[in-house]
């Protein structure tokens, strides 16, 4: 990352960079950098900031779809539902870290703030 003089690193939130969340975000650390993803528990592993779905409540209803075709549903007629809420989670101890001062516009907009 580094050596490609980085402004910032964008991690793509699927099952690979999240089994490596934690390596990543020592990597992004190491070089500096500041880190955004799309789930919130890349944030509470140590990433600067998540934006994305609310993976609780995509859960959710993803339990109301596989109830709805148990009792007899066929998947191909259920609509397709797009997230409910999407999240800001802000990790002030990353940004403290970075020496980057989160402005409080970002601050009052986050859903949740790790000290």
């Amino acid at each position: 990352m580094r050596d490609a003089k980085c402004d910032a690193v964008v991690v793509f939130p699927d099952f690979t960079m999240f089994t490596n969340r934690e390596r990543l975000a020592r990597l992004a650390a190491a070089a500096r950098l500041p880190a955004v993803s799309g789930w919130s528990s890349f944030a509470d592993s140590g990433l600067l900031f998540n934006y994305g779905p609310n993976l609780r409540d995509i859960y959710r209803r993803l339990a109301a779809y596989v109830d709805r075709i148990l009792r007899g549903a066929k998947p191909e007629e259920l609509p397709v539902e797009f997230p409910r809420s999407i999240e800001l989670v802000v990790n002030l101890r990353t940004a403290r870290e970075l020496g980057i001062k989160v402005p409080p516009s970002i601050l009052v907009r986050a859903d949740r703030l790790i000290e």
